[in-house]
């Protein structure tokens, strides 16, 4: 079995299970944010009207909330949301709550591996669709509705079909103009929105092993937008390193044993060129050299996919000693992460060429508030979706790109590779 597979069998307490094959898995950890959990909540709320009343969740303890979509809240909605959420929270005794305002809190997404909230080998579920992020440290990860979501809340399980796994090889020598965002968009071009429907997407090779922990989130993340149930690599020395770091708890790895794939594919990254995917899909990729001719109105880094120190260290690098000639704005994925930058002087960088730094929020790339998009704007983004009206206006334009090509689109005004700005 390979480690999609394995996990679901240990979850499902099954020596072995097949592709295909319907299990009940118990649920290891469980998250919802200040937009999936009222959900969640209604879902219970409507239960109750039918005589079942959910007087305790399975296990507060291996539940957490995030307060990240509409933080600083929005509108009146969106206040009392968190309101509700941190209700209903004291009434069931969940203490992992992320508040906003209140110390460490930020992207659902990034919280689950900054704060090591999930393991290796470990079932975790999510009220979000990015929830395959997590799947980077060995874990399977996966985002499932309010009902289902709910039904696991109650029972500390859930059913699920074994997906077939497609395993994709990435080998060589990464350049230094060259991030994990430019090499799954390049995946996702190749392969299409549809290439992994409820498939299990996993990432090995030398190319894998050599990536830090944060760019290997950006490969899982984005499985996403392939249409995978879930993304995962299996874990290593880099994923030891990570987790004990930031936690000191005891778990138990689990790698493929005999695996078999129903396809693979194999990438050479030494000669690949800073990718672009223009609206309206993450598929619809192009060399950012092809597109330099595209004027641009404002640059956006944030967001689960494009925030993480690294990629905030990566961007400050362009950044340095130079001006913004366009609106760019700077959103950390997560309150330690902002620390983190402060003390490493990269928001002084970032401030210092004429960007905008914000609170951690996932507004912006959801289109809803902290700076979205008007009619007929166009923008580069480090974010992970372009669909008509992502960012905001249905007429707006987003362009997803690595941090590089996002910085250095903001200092030209116009879509750039980075190795076309002077040092």
């Amino acid at each position: 079995m390979n480690i999609t597979e394995k996990i679901i069998a240990r979850a499902s307490g099954r020596n072995s299970v097949s592709p295909g094959d319907v299990v009940f898995a118990n649920v290891d950890k469980l998250m919802i944010h200040d937009v999936s959990g009222p959900g969640v909540i209604k879902v219970f709320e409507e239960w109750a009207k039918k005589g079942i009343d959910l007087e305790k969740v399975w296990n507060a303890d291996r539940v957490w909330i995030a307060e990240d979509h509409f933080v600083p809240s929005a509108d009146r909605i969106s206040a009392e949301n968190i309101t509700k959420l941190t209700n209903w929270a004291e009434k069931y005794g969940i203490k992992k709550h992320f508040k906003y305002g209140l110390g460490q809190y930020g992207i659902c997404h990034t919280l689950s591996h900054e704060e090591a909230l999930v393991l290796p080998g470990e079932f975790y579920i999510g009220g979000d669709s990015h929830t395959n992020t997590t799947g980077a440290l060995g874990a399977l990860a996966v985002g499932l509705g309010h009902t289902d979501i709910a039904y696991a809340m109650m029972h500390g399980r859930i059913w699920l079909k074994v997906p077939e796994t497609i395993l994709f090889k990435l080998i060589g020598k990464k350049p230094a103009h060259i991030m994990a965002k430019d090499i799954i968009l390049k995946i996702i071009s190749d392969i299409g929105t549809d290439g992994a429907n409820y498939k299990a997407m996993e990432f090995a090779g030398n190319a894998v092993r050599e990536m830090s922990m944060e760019e290997r989130l950006t490969l899982t993340n984005m499985t996403t937008e392939a249409g995978a149930k879930n993304g995962i690599i299996e874990p290593d020395a880099v994923t030891d390193a990570y987790i004990n770091e930031r936690t000191s708890e005891i778990y138990k790895p689990i790698l493929g044993d005999d695996p078999h794939y129903l396809e693979e594919f194999t990438f050479e990254i030494d000669n690949l060129e800073p990718i672009v995917a223009k609206p309206f899909s993450p598929e619809n990729a192009a060399v950012a050299r092809e597109l330099q001719s595209i004027e641009v109105d404002k640059a956006y880094i944030g967001s689960c996919t494009g925030a993480k120190l690294e990629d905030l260290r990566s961007a400050a690098r362009i950044l340095k000693g130079k001006k913004v000639k366009i609106r760019t704005e700077v959103l950390p994925a997560a309150q330690s992460i902002y620390l983190k930058a402060l003390k490493e002087g990269l928001i002084d960088i970032f401030m210092e060429a004429g960007a905008v730094v914000g609170p951690p929020t996932c507004g912006a790339c959801c289109g809803a508030h902290m700076g979205i998009l008007a009619k007929d704007e166009v923008c580069v983004s480090t974010t992970n979706r372009n669909f008509p009206g992502r960012m905001g206006h249905i007429e707006s334009q987003t362009y997803l790109a690595s941090p590089l090509v996002v910085a250095a689109s903001a200092i030209k005004g116009k879509i750039t590779d980075p190795r076309d700005v002077s040092k």
